[in-house]
């Protein structure tokens, strides 16, 4: 008598990778409307709720959870500045990615220094669009090259004691004195407003070589996020 044959197992897969969680927040529902087309199309991203205004938006994280916020700055009720400064005391955090356009310099100052993950110009393109989401949720901050240097320009110009006292206590040469020459490399690339994943891909080394060496450039020269390095490639004269 022949023994019954048993079944395979099954194969052990990979649990599926977590999608992003979207909120999206803009008083113009066109926006809203291609904002949401375009992130459809990726198939790691959710738009979970929109909102017209930012007291909508606030409401919106914390009735669910949100890995990342898309907030418009001229809104009625609240505006986005506000309710950019209830989203990042909400628990869990989402990323803040303040949407904006080239006449909001001084805006997107006052939003970083409120706690926005970055900041996005409306007519980027679709696939900017896609990319800027992922890097908000993988905690990369988001600087829309397009717009970065005029940003930085104001900042230096009129915001320096509001960026931290320690950030402007020493010259710049003495805090790239400790760089090495690709930190120096990757240091003048986050002060273009360019991503990890396209700094990779410019110098062909991999994401997580790219974050090792920015977690070194913060330590080393002791700023607090990619903004303040930003600002800092620029006073040093690393943008050529």
């Amino acid at each position: 008598m022949t023994a019954e044959r048993q079944p395979l197992e099954a194969t052990t897969s990979l649990p599926p990778t977590p999608r992003i969680r979207v909120l999206l927040a803009d008083d113009e529902e066109m926006i809203r409307h291609g904002v949401r087309l375009i992130l459809r199309h990726a198939e790691d991203i959710d738009v979970v709720a929109e909102a017209a205004n930012g007291a909508e938006a606030v409401d919106a994280a914390g009735a669910q959870p949100v890995d990342v916020a898309l907030i418009d700055i001229r809104m009625p009720v609240l505006d986005g500045l506000a309710a950019i400064e209830q989203l990042v005391r909400l628990r869990p955090k989402p990323q803040v990615v303040m949407l904006t356009t080239f006449g909001d310099e001084e805006n997107v100052t006052r939003a970083l220094q409120a706690g926005a993950s970055g900041f996005l110009l409306k007519d980027e393109g679709p696939q900017e669009l896609i990319n800027a989401v992922r890097a908000a949720a993988a905690g990369d901050a988001v600087l829309s090259p397009g717009v970065t240097g005029h940003v930085v320009k104001r900042m230096l110009q009129g915001g320096g004691a509001r960026i931290g006292s320690s950030f402007t206590a020493h010259a710049p040469d003495q805090r790239l004195s400790g760089l090495t020459d690709r930190e120096r490399e990757v240091l003048s690339m986050l002060g273009a407003g360019l991503p990890n994943l396209e700094i990779g891909r410019r110098l062909d080394i991999g994401l997580g070589t790219v974050k090792t060496h920015v977690g070194r450039i913060l330590e080393k020269t002791g700023t607090d996020s990619r903004v303040q390095a930003a600002l800092l490639a620029h006073r040093a004269g690393l943008m050529g």
